[in-house]
């Protein structure tokens, strides 16, 4: 007696597995189609649009997009706190002696 199984019985059962798999993979990459509101700061903007980069990716790659996003807005708000604020108030006295 044989434990062998025919090789066309063999094919029959690998075809009816392939089939029977779903084709939907939920560890491939899939947009999160989260909405991103303008912020009305260019850079801030651009940045956030940076965040769709990582549903294209896989969840490996999503750290690298997500550490240059953060340095991008890190970046956009030293920028705003490095611009000149208004000039200062004139003196309300008088400094001669």
């Amino acid at each position: 007696m044989s434990d062998s199984v025919p090789e066309a019985e063999a094919e029959a059962v690998t075809e009816a597995v392939a089939e029977a798999e779903p084709s939907y993979d939920p560890a491939a990459p899939a947009p999160l189609n989260v909405d991103r509101t303008p912020s009305g700061n260019a850079d801030v903007d651009a940045q956030l649009g940076r965040l769709a980069d990582a549903d294209h990716l896989a969840t490996d790659g999503h750290v690298e997009v997500y550490e240059d996003v953060h340095r991008g807005l890190r970046d956009a708000l030293t920028a705003l706190d490095a611009r000149p604020g208004p000039p200062a108030p004139p003196s309300s006295y008088d400094r001669r002696s």
